[in-house]
């Protein structure tokens, strides 16, 4: 079917989803895991033609002023091929969701009762720049027993072709319908309004990428829609921290990798903590050409340091996906729940403490998909996880929330088994 016709095109990928989400519901786990291992040999056995595809896309990118994040995020390495190959054979090795019954019990009438986890159906994944992310979402979707339908950024449209030739190739390699993965081959853009609006083909909706795009998709989506809008992640130094700790933790968050949404882009220090750790951590960002956008007390601590500015109030809400990091001193524990659960986005949010009573305050009061205690937000990833892979994080708070993985991409039936009982 021609992607020219973008109606009737749009129509036959959702019915051809819609068919094949059935025959995946059905399918065997030892099927899924024999194409989730192919997909993972093939990756490895096609890593020049796949980085040959991906140079297309860069050398396109780069001649179209393409920002530097957004750059990073494209670029197919080794390393990033080698790693979803990994990830779609931790996913074959992860036991199977689906069909799996749990809370069975027995009721006075005679029956018993449970819930039975079962596949989503078919959903439709929109995503900017990282083509890795075609190879999570199909992995993800092969495991979990859905169908789902790829629209990647046209930017990475030769890497996600080539990534998509070998899901396919794969899913056929198992006996299992080649249908379950498709990737819109249409640069349209008016693709998208289809994808999100198809109630009678498509069950969920996931988008993946900056801020506007989520925000367009959940105002025009008619599809139910799985998301989180941004990631302004914190890092809070406690009054009672390992001050070494600290400082190697903070530089991990902020410039392990700037473009991720799990980077930290605000610190918090408690007041008794800025003689001593802000000059150190200040002095660690500045040799890394970060820039510190910083309130007054901060700001007095760190001067001298190159790159210091003063902060505005935009700063202390604002993802920068870049070599950029707001600093704030706070009086007390209570101040830095309080910023957070104001200014945050309800990603992912640490806690650097000796205390325990700190820690667990800090974990249950602060309102994030996910809290942590002496541990680099970049750990927030459905592989570091466990997941094998993820199919975004959603700070949403209704079916899925954090890194979503298999069980986020299935639902649960209610079950009831019995013995010719009759309601009385």
């Amino acid at each position: 079917m021609s992607a020219s016709d973008l109606p009737a095109y749009m129509a036959h990928v959702g019915t051809a989803a819609r068919a094949a989400s059935q025959q995946m519901a059905a399918a065997g786990t030892a099927a899924k895991d024999q194409a989730l291992r192919a997909l993972a040999t093939r990756l490895r056995q096609s890593l020049a033609a796949l980085q040959a595809a991906n140079s297309q896309d860069l050398d396109a990118a780069r001649a179209a002023g393409l920002a530097a994040p957004l750059l990073d995020r494209l670029q197919l390495k080794a390393s990033d091929i080698e790693t979803v190959a990994q990830g779609c054979e931790q996913i074959a090795a992860m036991p199977d969701p689906v069909g799996e019954i749990t809370g069975l019990q027995r009721r006075p009438s005679g029956i018993s009762v449970g819930r039975m986890r079962v596949p989503l159906g078919v959903f439709g994944m929109i995503y900017e720049s990282r083509p890795n992310v075609t190879i999570e979402a199909a992995a993800l979707a092969i495991k979990s027993g859905n169908a789902c339908i790829l629209r990647g950024g046209s930017e990475a449209l030769h890497s996600n072709l080539a990534l998509w030739r070998l899901v396919q190739a794969a899913l056929a390699d198992a006996g299992l319908p080649p249908d379950a993965v498709q990737l819109i081959t249409t640069t349209d853009r008016a693709a998208v309004h289809h994808l999100i609006t198809m109630t009678e083909s498509v069950d969920v909706i996931i988008p993946r990428g900056g801020k506007g795009l989520i925000e367009r998709i959940s105002a025009e989506a008619r599809v139910p829609v799985i998301k989180h809008l941004d990631g302004n992640c914190h890092v809070y130094v406690d009054a009672d921290v390992d001050i070494d700790q600290a400082v190697a933790v903070t530089d991990n968050a902020k410039t392990q990798k700037y473009s991720p949404c799990n980077a930290a882009e605000s610190l918090l220090v408690h007041a008794a903590r800025v003689a001593d750790f802000l000059p150190r951590i200040g002095a660690v960002l500045a040799a890394k050409g970060v820039e510190m956008r910083c309130d007054a007390r901060a700001a007095q601590a760190l001067a001298g340091l190159p790159r210091v500015v003063s902060a505005l109030e935009l700063d202390w809400s604002t993802e920068y996906l870049a070599p950029i990091i707001s600093i704030k001193v706070v009086d007390s524990l209570d101040e830095a729940i309080a910023h957070i659960n104001r200014h945050g986005s309800h990603h992912t949010d640490t806690i650097l403490s000796t205390n325990y009573g700190h820690a667990m305050r800090f974990l249950r009061e602060v309102d994030s998909a996910s809290v942590m205690v002496n541990a680099s937000t970049r750990f927030a990833d459905g592989f570091e996880y466990g997941l094998g892979a993820e199919i975004g994080i959603s700070t949403d708070k209704l079916h899925a929330r954090g890194p979503v993985g298999l069980e986020g991409l299935t639902s649960l039936k209610w079950v009831v088994l019995g013995q010719g009982e009759v309601r009385r």
